[in-house]
C-alpha cells in the first residue's frame, strides 16, 4: 500500500480550502482518505489559522513511508517538518541547474528574463557610448574647423 500525503479541495466556488490527508496513491484526489492530517485555507487573513497541522500524525506517516505531494512538501517545510523527498527534490534541481549552466543554457524563466534584461542594458549602454563617441568626434571636428579659420 503506497500512501501519499496530499490535499483535497473543499469549499464552494471562489472560496476554496484544502484538507491535508493521508490517501492511498491509487485513489482519486477527492476519494476515500485514510486519515485527516490538517487543513490549509489560502484565503484566511490570520496566518496562525491559515495552516493547521497535526504534526505528530504527519511525522508518523512520513516515517512509515508516505510520500508528500510537492505542495504539501512546501507547506511542511515552512512549518519545520523536513522530509527526505523535499531534500531529494532540491538536490535534483541543483544538479539540473549545474548541468544546464555547464551547457550554457538557461534553466528557468527567471534566468531567461534576467539575461534578456542584461542584453537590453548592454545594448542601451553600447548605443549611449556610440552617441557619446559621435558627439565627441563632431566637437573635435568643429574645434579643428575653428582653428583652421583663424
Amino acid at each position: 500500500m503506497a500512501v501519499k500525503i496530499r490535499m483535497t479541495r473543499m469549499g464552494r466556488r471562489h472560496r476554496p480550502f484544502f484538507r491535508i490527508n493521508a490517501i492511498e496513491s491509487r485513489f482519486p484526489r477527492d476519494g476515500k482518505i485514510i486519515e485527516k492530517l490538517g487543513q490549509y485555507d489560502p484565503l484566511e487573513k490570520d496566518v496562525q489559522k491559515q495552516i493547521i497541522l497535526n504534526r505528530e500524525r504527519i511525522e508518523y506517516w512520513l516515517n512509515n513511508g508516505a510520500i508528500p505531494s510537492d505542495t504539501v512538501s512546501e507547506i511542511l517545510l515552512r512549518h519545520g517538518i523536513k522530509n527526505k523527498y523535499a531534500e531529494e527534490k532540491t538536490a535534483r534541481l541543483k544538479k539540473a541547474r549545474t548541468i544546464s549552466s555547464s551547457k550554457g543554457r538557461l534553466f528557468n524563466k527567471a534566468q531567461r528574463i534576467a539575461s534578456q534584461k542584461a542584453a537590453e542594458a548592454a545594448a542601451e549602454k553600447a548605443k549611449a557610448d556610440a552617441e557619446a563617441k559621435k558627439k565627441a568626434e563632431e566637437e573635435k571636428a568643429k574645434a579643428e574647423a575653428g582653428t583652421k579659420t583663424t
